[in-house]
């Protein structure tokens, strides 16, 4: 295998459970991806939302640290438009100076929740989301302790200061986000499970490459794999994605036609709802593999990193193992009976 394989968990809260069991299931998966030769997996940042229990990835790095030894762990990612630099950097040297060498920053651009949650997150501030650029440029400085003399805020360091620094990444799913990484000189992971346009993926890569050529580039994406084709199409089932085109030119990608209509009314400006089918790669392992080889042939991939929107735990979990790169191809059929025990305990 060429290139890296890495889990992107969304701690997801399933029918019949709660947040704390979902909290919970996702340490577990940690393990596993430990165990299976993940390199990385990442918690993602989701708010006022009751589908998803992941609303502090600091919180819930610092949990995971401690429940594994090797695997790296990080955000997928921080949404820095609501935040200071500033103390994301102190939180993610603290995080580095308990796991020295362990912990990844990703960072995004897009608000994490509805316009009432981003509201709240950003209240009493003056932030609108709109200066993303000079705050990561900022928060790269901070981190690689290199804030300029001439800077407002210079000798400013954010203690304590690690050994090793945390590796920081952008997320985007755009051309502009891949040329601001290249800008910057850092990794950029491309969420392909939000942007399926092959035209803009491919421009990502020319233009990151382009800018920082020794860059690692990352495509995140939507996998399900299964024992058999029919099943993992069966699993896909009818999920569809959701966008919502507001007025002022901005669009935002969420997971129903109601959560599309809550977000618009709540924008306060007029819009406009679309719905696309979802961009899965759903199949075997050896067809998933087929993929994802083509992909990273195609487009010089450094790392995959998965997410798996599936609504079964057991076949969640299976998916994750028959994709690792560790996995033996023994004992596929007591997947679903292995992974129910995971999940009871």
């Amino acid at each position: 295998m060429s290139y890296k394989l890495s889990i992107l968990d969304q701690s997801p809260i399933f029918p019949g459970t709660n947040a704390s069991h979902a909290l919970q299931q996702t340490a577990l998966l940690a393990q596993r991806a430990e165990e299976w030769g993940y390199t990385r997996f990442w918690v993602s940042e989701h708010h006022h939302t009751d589908q998803l229990a992941g609303s502090s990835p600091e919180v819930l790095i610092s949990y995971l640290l401690a429940q594994t030894s090797t695997i790296q762990i990080g955000s997928g990612g921080v949404m820095l438009q609501h935040y200071s630099p500033y103390k994301v950097a102190e939180n993610f040297h603290v995080l580095s100076n308990l796991a020295p060498g362990r912990v990844d920053l990703g960072v995004g651009k897009a608000p994490g929740g509805l316009p009432l949650s981003t509201r709240a997150l950003q209240y009493g501030t003056v932030n609108d989301g709109k200066d993303f650029p000079e705050r990561l440029s900022f928060l790269v400085q901070i981190v690689e302790n290199t804030v300029s003399e001439s800077h407002a805020l210079a000798g400013i360091q954010a203690t304590p200061i690690p050994q090793e620094k945390p590796e920081t990444f952008l997320l985007g799913a755009s051309v502009k986000s891949a040329q601001l990484a290249a800008n910057l000189g850092i990794s950029f992971v491309f969420a392909k499970f939000i942007n399926s346009d092959h035209r803009v993926l491919e421009e990502a890569v020319k233009v990151f490459r382009e800018g920082y050529p020794n860059g690692r580039f990352i495509i995140s994406m939507a996998v399900i794999a299964a024992p058999t084709q029919t099943e993992a199409e069966q699993l896909v089932g009818e999920r569809k994605i959701v966008k919502v085109h507001l007025q002022s030119g901005r669009s935002v990608t969420l997971q129903s036609i109601e959560q599309a209509e809550v977000f618009g009314k709540q924008a306060g400006e007029p819009y406009e709802i679309s719905e696309h089918e979802a961009d899965i790669i759903a199949g075997t392992p050896d067809y998933v593999k087929e993929v994802l080889a083509l992909l990273q042939k195609n487009h010089q991939v450094d790392e995959f990193m998965i997410h798996t929107p599936i609504e079964k735990e057991a076949e969640r979990f299976r998916s994750f193992k028959l994709l690792s790169p560790l996995y033996s191809n023994e004992k596929v059929g007591d997947e679903i009976t292995e992974n129910n025990e995971y999940i009871a305990k």
